[in-house]
């Protein structure tokens, strides 16, 4: 059986790349775009933005705001690529918004990210209308009664906040269901202990299923499911996970595009160890998520050490 091809948000201008980190450091606005132009020459449906820090360099605030009116021109003279601006704070889209030439896009650019706990998220879903963007919602987040968000454990419960998200966006901003794209979130498969991954799948099935959520878009953080896990491994064990997140309605990734992110058939034995890995991570009787979910990281152990090259 065929799968689909995925769309990729390109995401290599992120300081978590030393290629962007070197750009960052230099405030090097051809450094961004060689990677700008790199990503759209392999194929990237759109380039994600993130000049935060990582665990490899500060970035501060105010850092952020000087360049982003520097780098996102620079971005748009190379390519009509459109930008997906990813920052969980109103600020930096309003600045890099501004900044943005809307004419030079060839699609509509992407607001990442929407969630439950953004302080502004009124004034950030005006931004996504002013703009006419697309934009991406975190399903991971449910709304408080009282305001503000907390963790899903239930894919229940991410279903109903992607409910309460198009009612806000279709009401608000004027936003068509193909205008939203949804992250059902993406834990690391060795070390997801409280069942994130097969909650991210569930949600992404329950939404499928509902004709009024018809042509909505889901997205993920591939990058964050192989990690910890050897090189070796790693690219086949993304585009495992690309083939059965395909089959529920994943249809975007942001990922490196050199590493060709991409599902694998349906028949491949990859496919087929990580499904057995995920079912290790279901619940059985009366045990706890976290005894599930040990044992799925055992079987993603376990296939592991049967993908190291021979010595």
């Amino acid at each position: 059986m065929s799968v689909k091809k995925i769309k990729v948000i390109g995401d290599q201008i992120n300081n978590a790349y030393a290629r962007a980190r070197k750009a960052f450091e230099a405030r090097d606005p051809a450094g961004y775009q060689a990677l700008a132009r790199m990503q759209a020459e392999k194929g990237a449906d759109s380039i994600d933005l993130n000049i935060d820090g990582t665990q490899r360099i500060s970035v501060r605030t105010e850092e952020m705001m000087a360049f982003l009116p520097i780098v996102v021109p620079a971005i748009q003279a190379v390519t009509d690529v459109p930008i997906c601006f990813d920052n969980p704070g109103l600020e930096y889209h309003r600045v890099g918004l501004k900044a943005l030439d809307r004419s030079k896009c060839v699609r509509k650019p992407i607001l990442n990210s929407l969630a439950a706990s953004r302080t502004h998220l009124p004034e950030m879903i005006q931004l996504v209308k002013d703009y006419d963007l697309r934009c991406v919602i975190m399903a991971s987040e449910k709304f408080l009664p009282g305001g503000g968000g907390a963790q899903c454990f239930q894919p229940e419960e991410s279903y109903h906040t992607v409910l309460q998200f198009v009612d806000l966006l279709v009401s608000k901003a004027n936003r068509s269901i193909d205008d939203i794209i949804v992250d059902p979130g993406l834990a690391p498969v060795g070390a997801d202990t409280y069942g994130l991954v097969n909650i991210g799948i569930d949600t992404m099935r329950l939404i499928t299923a509902d004709p009024k959520l018809k042509g909505i878009h889901f997205s993920v953080g591939l990058t964050n499911f192989a990690w910890g896990t050897p090189k070796s491994v790693r690219d086949l064990l993304e585009q495992a996970y690309l083939t059965i997140g395909s089959e529920v309605g994943l249809d975007m990734a942001l990922a490196n595009i050199e590493r060709e992110p991409q599902p694998l058939p349906a028949d491949h034995p990859m496919v087929a160890k990580l499904r057995a890995a995920l079912a290790q991570g279901r619940v059985v009787g009366d045990e706890t998520q976290e005894t599930a979910g040990f044992r799925q990281a055992e079987a993603i152990m376990e296939i592991c050490k049967e993908s190291e090259p021979a010595e």
